[in-house]
């Protein structure tokens, strides 16, 4: 292990920051140009952006048939957004959450999810020798993903009409400038979250981690930290929407387009392990409901719960391996 490549994980870091920070700023200024929501920036521009790692990720992996780190990639980098990006978010300044979004962003999540958990279920539901994420099973997902695109659409324009009853008035945006700015952003995230996940997992596996669990761990949260640090930036900056909306938009990107995409190149066999943590992706996605459904928005003491729920998670899969 040499001294390089700590120092590439930190300078990736500082990419994903500064990045983020970058990338938050341009979308919302574009998103009050449009007069568009926050939220739909967050559920759009900002969820595909911080996706882009995992995207990137998964893609590759399933080209060089790596099905391990393509698949443990996506529900890894779900629970973490779930757990930990919601958790120190809401812990930072509590989450509003939109009736829009209790009703249904997070539903499509959970559809996602559970039809992820049928898809991969070959040898339960068709008593198949081994479990895959077949190319026709790529297909639904990017079919559920076309509905889901469909519907964002829908709401921008719902919101546009909106907003132009009330007839808002914005100072004239600088165009180049905030496109600039987002591209940019997006660029340093894509770069330093490749930086940094691959100066990780080679630290990993100096320690001798398993594929796997490099997958589900240093994978997953490196292609995560974009999601992390652009959340906690929307909320430092009281934009709790894009904070929600990027999350919920990502999980639902992560599943149905990343894996979609991933399988749609080459079929994805299944680890049986993985079974664990599907089915816990779905029911923190249900736990995310009931906190959204209390008092419309997340908050600390609810952060917390999910904060020490991702611990706990982590604690058990390092001991798995």
């Amino acid at each position: 292990m040499n001294r390089i490549t700590y120092i590439l994980l930190i300078i990736g870091f500082a990419l994903l920051i500064k990045g983020a920070d970058f990338f938050v700023e341009g979308s919302s200024k574009i998103a009050q140009a449009l007069h568009v929501s926050p939220l739909l920036i967050g559920l759009t521009i900002v969820a595909f952006g911080t996706s882009s790692p995992e995207a990137t990720v998964s893609i590759v992996a399933a080209l060089e048939e790596n099905a391990g780190v393509a698949i443990g990639n996506v529900v890894g980098s779900n629970i973490f957004n779930i757990t930990l990006v919601v958790g120190i978010t809401a812990l930072l300044n509590p989450l509003m959450v939109s009736s829009e979004t209790i009703r249904k962003e997070i539903p499509f999540t959970l559809l996602a999810s559970t039809a992820l958990l049928i898809l991969i279920s070959d040898t339960h539901l068709q008593s198949l020798q081994a479990n895959f994420i077949t190319r026709s099973d790529g297909l639904i997902f990017l079919l559920f993903f076309a509905i889901f695109l469909y519907y964002i659409f829908e709401v921008a324009k719902h919101s546009r009409d909106k907003m132009s009853q009330k007839n808002i008035q914005v100072e004239k945006p600088s165009w180049g400038k905030n496109i600039f700015f987002t591209l940019i952003g997006l660029a340093a995230i894509i770069f330093g979250g490749d930086l940094t996940v691959n100066s990780a997992t080679e630290i990993a596996y100096s320690f001798g981690m398993s594929e796997t669990l490099v997958g589900l761990t240093i994978v997953a949260v490196g292609t995560s930290l974009p999601e992390l640090i652009t959340s906690i930036t929307a909320a430092i900056k009281k934009q709790s929407e894009i904070a929600l909306g990027n999350i919920v938009g990502s999980n639902i990107f992560n599943i149905l387009f990343v894996l979609g995409t991933a399988s749609v190149i080459s079929p994805l066999a299944v680890d049986s392990k993985i079974f664990f943590d599907v089915t816990l992706m779905l029911i923190l996605t249900c736990v995310l409901l009931i906190f959204s459904r209390t008092h419309s928005k997340i908050g600390k003491i609810e952060g917390l719960i999910l904060v020490i729920a991702y611990i706990v998670y982590m604690t058990y899969i390092i001991m798995r391996n």
